[in-house]
């Protein structure tokens, strides 16, 4: 294959992932890209009734990708060595497409590892 072709995401799906700066999947929907902090009340003896608020920690939201395809097994692998107790962490991005499927938008991630897989629905029907 040549350099820079890519043969997933496909037509509509408007998600890719990036894992170590490799093309992984396409996907439909990503959420979980964003943070918080909390603020921290903090009341000085000297001041009587005045509380100041201090930013807290970071916190951060698992990222869930949903409706995905792509033909690399990899990121199966990455979760089965989660599963198996030797948790590998890595750094990537999701990524956002426009229509004629060049990036817009680029979420970053790092020391990341799947917590979670779910199997595709199978039926004969649809």
């Amino acid at each position: 294959m040549a350099t820079g072709s890519r043969v997933d995401p496909y037509r509509g799906f408007n998600f890719r992932i990036e894992i170590d700066g490799i093309d992984r999947g396409g996907f439909r929907e990503a959420s979980g890209l964003d943070s918080a902090q909390d603020p921290i009340e903090y009341r000085e003896g000297t001041e009587a009734l005045t509380a100041r608020k201090l930013p807290g920690l970071n916190k951060y939201s698992n990222i869930s990708l949903k409706w995905g395809t792509t033909d690399d097994a990899s990121l199966w692998d990455w979760r089965k060595k989660s599963i198996d107790g030797k948790v590998e962490r890595k750094n990537g991005s999701v990524i956002l497409m426009n229509d004629a499927g060049e990036e817009k938008l680029r979420w970053n991630f790092r020391e990341g590892w799947p917590t979670k897989w779910t199997g595709p629905s199978f039926n004969a029907t649809g």
